[in-house]
């Protein structure tokens, strides 16, 4: 892909669990576009847009009678199908980014490589909670599942905080800011950013 073209994607996943719409601009203004059923994961998804300057929007239904995890998963899902298309080929990328964002007490970090290499090391202890029907432990859920369909490297980490809706947003701020990094287009790099030749 030339790094001059728009670097967009339009994904739709649709199971007997849940229906997702989602559409990405990795060159955006920060802008988005949410209707999930999950007011929580709803805020989150806008603080990931606006700080990784990501235009973003999703439209999901999902089986919210049984909990938020079909739908925070599958977004998660098509998310990361969204960035690994909008990335294409990787080539003049940055490849790497780190950011550390606090958040009040709270204290969030994130390094991520594109590396065509899904893994996630994710430690943070929130409090095992609901946050307005939200379970905490879909965080890394979510985080999963977009670093596995994305190919990316990521680690998350919360340093410090006690307020679970802080910390958690802190994560989301830190990978935001570490993707808008990585994915960013490098003006003295002319092919992909590996001595393999490829990501």
């Amino acid at each position: 892909m030339n790094a001059r073209e728009a670097r967009t994607a339009q994904v739709e996943r649709s199971t007997r669990e849940t229906k997702i719409k989602l559409d990405l601009t990795l060159d955006g203004s920060g802008t988005s576009e949410l209707s999930t059923g999950v007011g929580f994961l709803d805020h989150m998804l806008e603080l990931l847009a606006r700080h990784g300057r990501l235009d973003l929007s999703v439209q999901a239904s999902g089986d919210l009678e049984t909990g938020a995890h079909h739908t925070t998963e599958d977004i998660g899902i098509v998310l990361g199908q969204a960035l690994d298309q909008a990335l294409g080929d990787r080539t003049g990328i940055v490849r790497y980014g780190d950011a550390m964002v606090p958040m009040d007490e709270a204290l969030g970090a994130c390094a991520i490589d594109v590396s065509g290499r899904p893994f996630l090391s994710f430690e943070s202890e929130v409090s095992p909670t609901s946050i307005a029907g939200f379970d905490t432990d879909l965080v890394e859920e979510f985080f999963r599942a977009v670093s596995n369909n994305a190919k990316l490297t990521v680690h998350l980490r919360t340093l410090d905080g006690t307020n679970a809706h802080h910390k958690i947003e802190a994560l989301f701020k830190a990978f935001a800011r570490a993707l808008r990094q990585a994915v960013a287009i490098d003006p003295s790099e002319s092919g992909v950013p590996s001595t393999k030749g490829v990501l």
